[in-house]
């Protein structure tokens, strides 16, 4: 349950003012149809999460626990410092919508803003970490709902109340936190 809880709100958090809630901000201006929109995110994620859980449960098979141990530490360092820094979304390709439609617009670019994103590289940490992949998964693909689902309802007006650069020092803390104690050994989850 721990690695439900841990994947839904650190990736809640790092998500916000991420570059894909800023995408859900400008397809929702754009299309004007929330539940494509919703259905569409959450089709991508759960896709590109999947996968990438998949790549963190390989990543134990082929590392002895110790490497496994500091290669996620430093992961896991690496993701709060990166959660510092701010994402910028492209122009969203409003062609792919004439011919995919919504729901296929949103799959289609979520899909691609999240290959090689933060909450991607998060997921395949996570999920090296912990020994339930599939709670990793349900959880950063909750935590991803979590964050760009009002994206979609509210727009802007949300997004300028929102205190952006504690919430992404909050994340960047819990992910510092995963480090270290994953670094010192605090998690024996790798040992055979």
């Amino acid at each position: 349950m721990e690695s439900l809880i841990v994947s839904t709100s650190v990736v809640a958090l790092a998500q916000t003012g991420d570059k894909t809630q800023l995408l859900a901000f400008i397809l929702a201006a754009r299309f004007k149809r929330v539940w494509p929109i919703i259905l569409g995110i959450l089709a991508a994620t759960t896709l590109n999460h999947s996968l990438a859980g998949a790549l963190g449960v390989w990543i134990t098979l082929v590392l002895d626990p110790g490497t496994l141990r500091w290669a996620l530490g430093l992961s896991f360092l690496a993701m709060a410092v990166w959660t510092l820094i701010p994402d910028k979304v492209a122009a969203v390709d409003t062609h792919i919508a004439s011919t995919l439609g919504v729901f296929g617009a949103t799959l289609v670019t979520f899909f691609l803003a999240e290959m090689g994103d933060k909450t991607q590289v998060a997921t395949v940490a996570l999920a090296a970490h912990y020994a339930t992949p599939l709670l990793v998964v349900i959880g950063t693909t909750l935590g991803m709902l979590i964050a760009d689902v009002p994206a979609v309802f509210v727009g802007d007006r949300l997004a300028a109340k929102i205190p952006m650069r504690l919430v992404h020092g909050i994340a960047a803390a819990v992910f510092a936190t995963l480090g270290v104690a994953t670094l010192l050994g605090a998690d024996k989850a790798f040992e055979v």
